[in-house]
């Protein structure tokens, strides 16, 4: 949930096994101790660390300039790891496999070890193999981390689906309310309600609209809109140990780590033989008591310095003449002497064993490697600690989500007024009077659509814009601008407003008579630029954007001379963009309005509230770029068909 840790002063911890396994080592010359800050106290520089923390605890953190981001690893699995490197070191102990002339031999096997970030609040990484041995070799990379979820079915066929597990460092109530404010805005509608049931154990339960078979799509949007997707990024910024910051890859930071336990092992076998060789000293000096004990015991009751007359007879040390003087009577017995030649022929030999293990490198990593098979008893796999939590499966294919499992289809209105301010009303409305606009402005376009639906504006520059429905306020009175939705230029003007369908065909041309056929497909562009349609020169805009039915065969213009041609639609070419071919040829003037018709229905033209047809239209009836007839009589005084 995010809550921080009680103050210190409420907390009472005991070190952990984990924590003293670092610490192991530390009194028995495992680590060089430096003065604190204060001078008061010491402190070890390095701790001895049995374990490679900076792996399996993981570490960030952001200093001048440079940062460093680590993801915590699976105990088990890096001890595999080192294993295998001790392994190799054995095999050849001079050989500096930090920097292998082949290293990404290395780099691939280690992978076979480490699969990956094992995350402590579990999860999966939806991640190819090949991208994580990139991020593990470079040092710096990326890991996308998913919520684990499931299925629960309930009864009469319904179901639920219960999130387990989230992303590390991601707090489940910042999830829960994320998901709540979506539903509030309708970005997910799939969703009908959002509990939190959790308890030790996290349980988030979420109750969908949709069918079972579609909860891959509804947890996909999910991830795509809340953190219950998350990247961890990789960056193995570390001090290396000569103080200096390196990123370095994974193979090195194992190889790091080795070279560190090499110095441990060193620096403690030293420390133990130094105590061994204090104590083989005294052993020494008991014996040759025990060889004349007579003779000591006159001496230390009959003299006044039997310290120096001790050395002197026996040619005994400084040490060996303090321990005896020590010596507590009952150690004298013979079963005392017994314990001491035991104690000195063990010492002997463990003498000779850290003498060897000094001296020669094989023995060094063969130890190393048996302290990380112990270490790995107490850690691995089968342990709770040493569990892996985190799947790791490959990358996600991309799944195309129908748009009406992610947005709630409603019935709306949209309404695009003369200065262009646009809103959308719920419901279909066939009669627009009640409506108030802004003064000086009426509407220009209104369109029943569905709240899923595409909608296409063609502008006066010749390019095309497309939004979906729900997109429009129905909270706003005179709506919003529609330079909200699209970078639109102030002397720009929509010259149509339409549900985009992609198997459908427009006939659009520019004011200078040139035009073409394209498919509504081609438009589609969802982006605030929109996508140049109709290429225009100087003075050259946009004039119309007809949509073609599915029958229409012939193609009638008028121009501003109030002259009409009528040719076959297949005489204008399908493009995909461009400037298209002359329509109507003029002297003076140019395009007024075009649109195309069944020949067999005849051409319709609005008069005042009246719809007027010509079915007698051999007159006008030519081929593409010529200049036409004088329109017939009872033409609208608009000279356009609409």
């Amino acid at each position: 949930d995010g809550d921080n840790a009680a103050a210190m002063r409420y907390t009472e911890a005991r070190l952990t096994q984990y924590a003293l396994i670092l610490m192991d080592g530390l009194d028995e010359g495992g680590a060089e101790f430096l003065p604190t800050y204060d001078g008061e106290y010491s402190e070890p520089n390095v701790m001895p660390a049995g374990v490679l923390n900076l792996l399996a605890n993981g570490a960030s953190g952001i200093a001048v300039g440079m940062a460093t981001n680590i993801p915590p690893h699976n105990l088990s699995e890096i001890c595999d790891a080192l294993i295998h490197m001790c392994k190799l070191r054995q095999k050849d102990p001079n050989k500096n496999y930090a920097s292998s002339a082949r290293p990404e031999i290395l780099d691939s096997t280690l992978l076979k070890y480490i699969k990956g970030p094992d995350f402590p609040t579990g999860g999966v990484i939806t991640e190819n193999k090949n991208t994580i041995i990139e991020s593990y070799k470079s040092g710096r990379g990326y890991f996308r981390v998913r919520a684990k979820w499931h299925i629960e079915n309930l009864k009469s066929g319904k179901f639920q689906i219960i999130i387990t597990e989230i992303p590390y460092q991601i707090t489940k109530s910042k999830i829960v309310s994320r998901i709540a404010e979506l539903m509030d805005l309708k970005k997910i509608p799939f969703l009908n309600d959002i509990q939190d049931e959790s308890d030790e154990n996290l349980r988030i339960v979420l109750h969908s609209k949709v069918k079972s078979s579609e909860a891959n799509l509804l947890m996909e949007q999910l991830f795509k809109q809340t953190d219950l997707e998350n990247r961890f990024s990789l960056n193995m910024n570390v001090l290396c140990d000569d103080g200096v910051p390196r990123v370095l890859n994974l193979r090195e930071i194992l190889q790091s780590y080795l070279n560190h336990r090499q110095k441990v092992l060193i620096s403690r076998s030293k420390f133990r033989l130094n105590h061994i060789n204090r104590r083989i000293e005294i052993l020494e000096g008991y014996l040759i008591v025990y060889l004349n004990i007579n003779e000591v015991i006159k001496i230390i009751r009959e003299k006044d310095d039997p310290k120096k007359y001790l050395i002197k007879k026996f040619k005994l040390t400084e040490l060996q003449s303090e321990s005896i003087l020590n010596m507590r009577l009952r150690t004298l017995r013979r079963l005392e002497e017994d314990k001491i030649q035991g104690e000195y022929k063990k010492l002997i030999e463990e003498k000779k064993h850290l003498t060897s293990l000094i001296r020669f490198k094989t023995k060094q990593w063969k130890n190393i490697e048996l302290e990380i098979k112990s270490t790995q008893k107490v850690f691995g796999s089968s342990t709770n600690l040493g569990a892996r939590r985190t799947l790791i499966t490959d990358a996600p294919k991309d799944i195309s989500v129908p748009i009406e499992v992610l947005i709630e289809k409603e019935p709306l209105t949209i309404i695009l007024s003369e200065k262009g301010w646009i809103r959308s009303l719920k419901g279909h409305r066939d009669s627009l009077s009640d409506l108030k606009f802004k003064e000086g402005d009426n509407w220009s376009f209104s369109l029943n659509a569905m709240s899923i639906d595409n909608i296409l504006f063609f502008a006066s520059n010749g390019r095309s814009y497309v939004i979906s429905a729900e997109k429009f306020s129905q909270k706003r009175g005179f709506g919003e601008p529609l330079s909200l939705f699209f970078d639109l230029p102030s002397n720009v003007k929509i010259i149509e407003m339409k549900i985009l369908e992609s198997s459908a065909s427009l006939l659009i041309a520019s004011n200078v008579g040139r035009g073409f056929v394209i498919n509504e497909s081609f438009l589609n562009a969802q982006t605030k630029t929109g996508k140049q349609i109709l290429t225009l020169s100087n003075n050259e805009k946009a004039q119309v954007c007809y949509p073609i039915q599915e029958n229409d065969d012939y193609v009638a213009v008028v121009g501003n001379n109030r002259k009409l041609i009528i040719f076959k639609i297949n005489e204008l070419p399908r493009l995909n963009k461009g400037r298209g071919v002359i329509l109507q040829r003029y002297k003076d003037g140019g395009l007024s309005d075009i649109r195309s018709f069944t020949k067999s229905e005849g051409l319709s033209w609005r008069t005042g509230n009246k719809i007027r047809t010509e079915t007698k239209l051999s007159s006008w009836i030519g081929k593409r770029a010529q200049a036409g007839r004088i329109v017939p009589k009872g033409f609208s005084n608009k000279n356009t068909f609409r």
